[in-house]
């Protein structure tokens, strides 16, 4: 099983803005060292140094990881502004942003105690990253058929159909048809240094 880190880069430096000012600072605001958050994160204390400097670009599943960690969106760690708390998001606002072949659209505002976002998962990704960690999640299949890992048991989650788990369970995604998987996908957001526990990427194979 490979790390977040062994897994191809994110792609072209233009799929994503400069976020590597972003990332130290979050890092910062809650209080962690770099040798922590990257523990948490599943990373070489060395690559999250070298995403904080710019040296590498991150993947969506890192950003989702770090988001989590420091109890914040994806949004805010790229440094993107988001209507502050109005409960309503229009389709027009939600531009697509790409990272390491996933794309994802904000559908959810910012400064709550969750993440919402409509996610395309790529073929040949995301397969082989199993996570745990404190929380929740729920996720809703829009198009396309989802291998979905909860345990030792394997879900194909079929468009209509959801899945609302406890994030502590060993857990991992991966789409099943060539092109792709769309999903909606809510996670809440650890709020505070304290509830940094994630265990990070465990082995195993998907059957």
């Amino acid at each position: 099983m490979s790390s977040p880190e062994s897994r191809p880069s994110a792609g072209p430096v233009e799929d994503l803005p400069a976020v590597a000012p972003q990332l130290r600072a979050l890092r910062r605001r809650a209080s962690l060292t770099l040798e922590a958050a990257a523990r948490s994160a599943g990373l070489s204390p060395a690559h999250l140094s070298r995403l904080e400097t710019g040296q590498r670009q991150p993947s969506l599943p890192m950003l989702l990881a770090l988001a989590r960690i420091y109890g914040t969106t994806v949004s805010e760690l790229l440094g993107e502004t988001v209507a502050g708390q109005d409960a309503i998001v229009r389709t027009g606002d939600m531009e697509p942003t790409r990272a390491g072949g996933w794309t994802y659209w904000q559908t959810g505002a910012s400064g709550r105690g969750m993440q919402a976002l409509k996610v395309h998962v790529p073929h040949g990704s995301q397969g082989d990253i199993v996570r745990v960690h404190p929380g929740e999640e729920w996720l809703y299949v829009l198009d396309g058929r989802l291998r979905l890992r909860l345990g030792d048991t394997t879900h194909l989650l079929a468009p209509g159909d959801s899945a609302h788990f406890d994030s502590l369970t060993p857990h991992r995604i991966a789409a099943e048809d060539p092109h792709g998987v769309e999903l909606l996908f809510v996670h809440t957001l650890l709020q505070s240094p304290t509830a940094a526990l994630c265990l990070g990427p465990l082995t195993g194979e998907m059957p």
